[in-house]
Order: C-alpha cells, then structure tokens, then sequence
C-alpha cells in the first residue's frame, strides 16, 4: 500500500512538475518584455512630468521635459527643492546651472541612466542574477501599470521593483529595496504627460541669460578622456556580475589658464546597479581618511588610502559589496 502511495505521489510529480516550470519560464519572459519596453520608451518618447525622489530621510522634486525629434535629444530637468539647480541637455551635451554658485558646468556624456531611463538598451544575462517576476496592476500618476519585481540571487546587490505603463512601455516609479524588503530609495512621477509636444520655451534654461548678463557666470568645462593605460591599479575583488562599463580620465577646469585636476573613474554595472571607483592624489594637508562604510539609502560609500591616493568606491549597492570591492584594489607591483 505504501509502495503504490509513494508511486502515485511520484507520477503526480512528475506530471506536475514540467508545466509549473515551464509557466516560470514563461512568467519571466514577459517580465523581460515588459523591461525591454521600458529601455527603448525612455530613449524614444517625448514625456514631461513631476517626480519625487527619495532617499534614506532625504526628498527631492523635480520637473523634467523630454523631447525625441528627428533623431535628436532635447531634455531639461529642473530640480524645485532646497538649492535651484538645472540641467540642459542637447543630445550629448550636458550644461548644469548652479545659480547660487553663479557656475556653469559643461561635459560631453553620451549615455544617460537617470530615471526614468534606468535601463540599459541590453537585458542580456540579467535573469543570472535576478529572479525576475511579473506581479500585477496598480495606478501611479493616473496611468495603469505593470508591476515588474526583480529579487537579487545574492548578497551583492539590492532588489528592485518598476512600475511601467502598460500602454508605453515608460517607466512610472521605481523602488529599491534591501535583503529585508524595505525600501532604500524611490522615484516616482507624480503627475505625467507622454507624447504632448513641449513648446521650446519648455526646453529653454531659466538662467541662460543671467549667466551671460553684465556680471557673467563662471563657466567650467568638465574634461573626460578614455583611460587607456591603467596598468598602476590591480582590482583584485571584482563584484560577480559586474563588468567594466567604463574607464577614464575626468577632471574640470578650475579657472582661465589653469589645466583641469584629473581624477581616475571607472564604472562597473550588472546591468542595474552601478558602482564607481575615483582614485586621486592625496595632499599632505588632506585630513584623515574614514575607512569605514557609510550609506544613505541606497547609495553605499568607502574610502581608503594606498601610497598617497585616496580611493572612493562608491554605488547603488550593499555596504559589504563596496567593502568587498575597495579591498580588492591595489596598486601593481
């Protein structure tokens, strides 16, 4: 009688088991589509709109208006709490506009991640290191959305959760969430408009002519050159998962005459979570360094200090993997 149990309990199994994995399979694909849609609407719909930032304790609203024309990139952001800041952006040029500082930053910077543009043009590899769910509807902004939930395979990065709408494919809100399931950091739009054309005083900067009136703004030009020989630096504790995105030379010129101070940067990603490192010199002067990690939110920091250069390593991560990582770096022998 036992024996014939534990037969039927087997072939149920055994019945059972190949379409409940191939419905997980299946559950994961669309999830996968829904997060395709999401990396080309950012890139190809013009949308304007509020959101909300928040991080830790801290709050941020901004206004942004985003136009996809003939093949070109017109943004403006406009932060609205605390210190007014601006950002003008004309495909790959970026200006920032510090009134307070009366400084204009310019850079050149080809690739965007900023929300609601998060995700990268590729998904490959993702699902090794998410489990990646399609959950269900909800109302954000007045739009419906999907809910797309992606839990971390490891202890090196942190979940994530989007909501997208479902006609678009645009990103509505976006969470972060730790091993706990709580949330570390937040962007959501709160009030949206997708494919109204934006008129072009929309796009104009509140504070391009002040900056060019009788008493002119500091304008600084952020220099960026590849990294080709980084031969010095050993990154011994890579992330898994994590690939170089990026390396380079970054700096900002500091007045008329003066060449800009360089800064080594490179950028490792999984896809979703980035992680920086900055190497510099080290004055004499400088003050001790902390070694210790500190987060806020979801944003995780450590430095340390080899033979007189301060590194920061710092990302969207956990603080054991930013500790995992600055200890793995060295300078070659």
């Amino acid at each position: 009688m036992r024996a014939g149990l534990l037969a039927w309990l087997g072939l149920a199994a055994s019945l059972l088991g190949p379409p409940a994995l191939a419905q997980t399979a299946l559950g994961q694909q669309e999830a996968l589509q829904w997060l395709q849609r999401v990396a080309g609407a950012a890139q190809t719909l013009s949308y304007s709109g509020t959101f909300v930032y928040r991080n830790g304790s801290q709050s941020e609203t901004s206004r942004v208006v985003h136009v996809v024309s003939a093949g070109n990139l017109q943004e403006k952001l406009e932060v609205l709490d605390g210190s007014p800041r601006e950002i003008i952006r004309r495909n790959d040029e970026v200006k920032c506009y510090l009134p307070e500082s009366r400084l204009v930053i310019i850079e050149q910077r080809s690739a965007r991640r900023a929300f609601p543009a998060l995700l990268p043009a590729s998904l490959a590899g993702l699902g090794e290191h998410y489990v990646i769910r399609q959950g269900g509807r909800a109302r954000i902004a007045d739009y419906d959305s999907q809910i797309v939930r992606l839990e971390p395979r490891d202890a090196w990065r942190h979940g994530r959760q989007f909501w997208v709408e479902r006609k678009s494919g645009l990103l509505l809100k976006a969470d972060l969430f730790d091993e706990r399931g709580e949330v570390l950091e937040s962007l959501a739009f709160t009030e949206l408009r997708i494919g109204e054309p934006a008129s072009p005083d929309a796009l104009k900067s509140n504070f391009a002519d002040i900056a060019s009136a009788k008493e002119p703004w500091q304008v600084r030009q952020s220099k960026t050159r590849d990294l080709r020989d980084d031969a010095q630096w050993l990154f011994r504790a890579e992330l898994p998962g994590f690939r170089r995105q990026a390396a380079m030379r970054r700096g900002i010129e500091q007045s008329a005459g003066k060449d800009a101070q360089e800064v080594l940067h490179w950028v490792y990603s999984d896809g979703l979570a980035a992680v920086s490192v900055f190497i510099n010199p080290l004055s004499s002067q400088a003050d001790p360094v902390d070694p210790s990690v500190h987060s806020l939110g979801a944003i995780s920091v450590v430095k340390r200090v080899i033979q007189g250069h301060q590194i920061v390593v710092m990302g969207d991560v956990p603080p054991a993997a930013v500790k995992r990582f600055i200890e793995g770096i060295e300078v070659r022998k």
